[in-house]
């Protein structure tokens, strides 16, 4: 046990790597026009858990790639999340003023600037992963490319969003919650398509640069969706029982949001992300010891207090 919280503390510690990494990728503040390149910079080196990059990396060691050659892959899917959170936290959506303890991207440089950051984050995302193909195989990157493609689309986190906003209320031209499904079918799917997709997308994207077997990258992708999902659980108890100065944001912020403790109580809901993240953990199995800090990390998520 002792050994695996070493190396889950090596790997968190990578953190410094990812940021030292997309300092370089990003354009400098001085980068005409600089409005834009300061608005990225500013969102981007916010803070943060850097968990999808660090989850690019884990895979890819795993199976056994050393974490220099994946760097790119890592910083694009940071960039991704950064995008989405820009936009997520426009006044057309979520509405937030603060995000990591100080203002939001729009509150600082304007909502068109905000909105023309997260759109210059997520082309250059994919600028990092066509990239790849010098390093690795061009069929790799391609790859790489449609499965993160994927996460973030209609099937996953674009699509994800748009079920939240409808479950929040929200009345659109034609737009309504899908019928049929009970509150915890639509709180499920909301989750697995917002935050899960991507994270899967991210375990995956590290064993597919690897190279490795149908089986390991099966085990991977069951990992990301349950660990994913246990993630987003975590998050939704935290905005209810959490403290501002630790989650950075209003506590309660997303009250009025379709979540697992709205849906289900914040009792059940932890109950929910331990069984999910011992799936997770289970699901490593066929890793050996090679998937001991993947497993480490989906514990350490579930107990954290931010």
């Amino acid at each position: 046990m002792m050994e695996s919280e070493s190396r889950l503390s090596s790997l968190v510690a990578r953190g410094r790597l990812v940021d030292d990494a997309l300092d370089r990728v990003l354009p400098p503040e001085s980068a005409d026009p600089p409005i834009i390149h300061q608005a990225m910079r500013y969102s981007v080196f916010a803070g943060g858990k850097r968990l999808r990059p660090l989850l690019v990396i884990a895979s890819a060691e795993a199976c056994g790639t050393p974490s220099g050659d994946v760097l790119p892959v890592a910083c694009a899917v940071e960039l991704i999340h950064t995008y989405s959170l820009i936009h997520d936290d426009l006044p057309a959506m979520d509405n937030s003023d603060t995000r990591r303890g100080r203002p939001t991207c729009h509150i600082a440089f304007g909502e068109a600037i905000a909105v023309l950051a997260g759109d210059a984050l997520h082309a250059l995302a994919f600028e990092l992963i066509a990239g790849t193909a010098d390093r690795f195989s061009a069929a790799r990157a391609l790859t790489v490319s449609r499965e993160i493609a994927a996460a973030i689309g209609t099937t996953g986190m674009v699509g994800g969003q748009v079920l939240d906003l409808l479950g929040e209320g929200r009345t659109f031209p034609g737009g309504t919650v899908p019928s049929g499904r009970s509150i915890d079918q639509i709180v499920r799917e909301i989750h697995l398509r917002k935050t899960a997709a991507l994270i899967r997308a991210c375990v995956r994207a590290g064993g597919i640069l690897a190279a490795t077997s149908a089986a390991v990258l099966e085990a991977l992708t069951v990992y990301g969706d349950r660990m994913g999902l246990a993630f987003q659980i975590v998050d939704d108890i935290l905005d209810v029982v959490g403290e501002d100065i630790k989650l950075g944001k209003h506590a309660g912020s997303d009250v009025a949001k379709a979540t697992y403790p709205a849906a289900f109580g914040v009792e059940r809901s932890r109950q929910i992300a331990a069984e999910l993240t011992a799936q997770a953990q289970e699901a490593l199995v066929p890793l050996g010891a090679r998937g001991e800090i993947l497993a480490a990390l989906a514990g350490h998520l579930l107990t954290r207090d931010a």
